[in-house]
């Protein structure tokens, strides 16, 4: 690990003037990414800005049709929360079932979604229910969020403070997993609500995306059948020892139709 400064601001304004004023320095969440990283020398910051102190960026609030989720709330607070088991049980499901019991209890929202990692599982939770991303300077739609992988709409002095979830009639979401590193090898986060029918695909591509088809197929028969039909493009998929683009590709289906099978 390299030598870096070490800071804890109180607010979110303190921690976005630390980012401006040094373009080296990293934010740490629940650092299951950074740190890692930071261990094994793969990145070498100045400085490293420490969110845990900022109390507006947790809490759990229903705001009219709308869950709002302070970035810094983390995965086990999320699952056993009783306003998101109540406006949207598959988002406590999904933080139910993300690593392990130890990443629950460390990991956070706003880390995972602005880290951007195609396995991670909150993006497509995002993008499936057409959230919006709350950061210290606006407001991003969850179709204008995700860039590519590892790579999001925030600057670099921009922070993820909250995440504005619109409440669905119904919601579902189911993964493959990697037995050995828990990541998603192909997700599917599907809902019906204000946002209209969206189908979000994690895991299988580089970046979370999209399935306009499923989407599509669903308008007109909400079922696990209907998707069942549409067939995912491997073209681009993910491919690698633990599985071929086409094996991911295929997962698409079996994990839209049990996402289907499952918002019910």
């Amino acid at each position: 690990m390299y030598d870096f400064t070490y800071t804890k601001p109180s607010s979110v304004a303190d921690a976005a003037k630390l980012l401006a004023a040094d373009p080296d320095a990293k934010f740490i969440s629940g650092g299951q990414t950074l740190l890692p990283a930071l261990k094994h020398r793969l990145n070498k910051p100045t400085t490293v800005v420490d969110l845990t102190g900022i109390a507006e960026m947790r809490g759990i609030r229903r705001e009219g049709n709308m869950l709002v989720i302070g970035a810094m709330m983390k995965h086990a607070e999320v699952e056993t929360s009783a306003e998101v088991k109540a406006a949207i049980p598959a988002l406590a499901e999904m933080a139910s079932n993300i690593g392990d019991v130890q990443v629950r209890n460390r990991g956070t929202l706003g880390g995972s979604v602005s880290n951007n990692d195609p396995a991670a599982d909150y993006p497509a939770a995002v993008l499936g229910l057409g959230a919006t991303v709350v950061t210290s300077k606006r407001e991003i739609p969850a179709d204008e969020f995700f860039l590519r992988m590892f790579t999001t709409a925030l600057e670099t002095d921009e922070l993820l403070v909250a995440i504005k979830f619109p409440i669905p009639e119904k919601a579902g979401y189911a993964k493959m997993r990697n037995p050995a590193s828990r990541y998603v090898m192909a997700g599917a986060f599907v809902s019906k609500g204000p946002m209209g029918i969206r189908v979000a695909i994690n895991g299988a591509g580089p970046c979370v995306f999209r399935q306009s088809d499923m989407e599509a197929a669903l308008a007109d028969s909400w079922s696990p059948d209907a998707v069942a039909g549409v067939k995912q493009d491997p073209d681009g998929m993910n491919g690698d020892i633990h599985g071929s683009a086409e094996y991911r590709a295929h997962l698409v289906g079996v994990m839209a139709k049990r996402a289907v099978a499952a918002a019910g």
